[in-house]
């Protein structure tokens, strides 16, 4: 599993401009502009539009979400569904201080 901050914003286009400032790079961008991924030396910062300042901390897996949500079962955590996204597929389970993480699974034949 690969750790994905999202950062989510108004303006994707001034955000990609400030990340790429600080030394990002512009990677995977999905067809409608709606997000932007920005690969860093040592990660990734996935740049989405909407909840202007909010942020979420996401993982990106190759692992099946199905197998995922079972481990999380087994271990007492209540995973929600696993969706469909304009991405991939993805599923959000609260942590033990009840904040949402995302898992996601990515189609990359989905985006650019």
């Amino acid at each position: 599993m690969r750790v994905l901050p999202i950062r989510y914003s108004s303006d994707v286009e001034a955000m990609t401009r400030f990340y790429q400032t600080l030394g990002l790079r512009v990677g995977e961008v999905s067809r409608p502009g709606g997000w932007v991924g920005m690969p860093a030396d040592s990660g990734m910062l996935a740049l989405h539009r909407g909840g202007k300042g909010r942020c979420e901390l996401a993982f990106e897996t190759d692992e099946r979400l199905e197998d995922v949500a079972e481990r999380l079962r087994a271990a007492g955590y209540e995973p929600g569904p696993v969706i469909d996204e304009g991405f991939g597929r993805s599923l959000r389970v609260q942590d033990p201080d009840g904040v949402p993480v995302q898992i996601n699974a990515y189609d990359r034949e989905l985006y650019t």
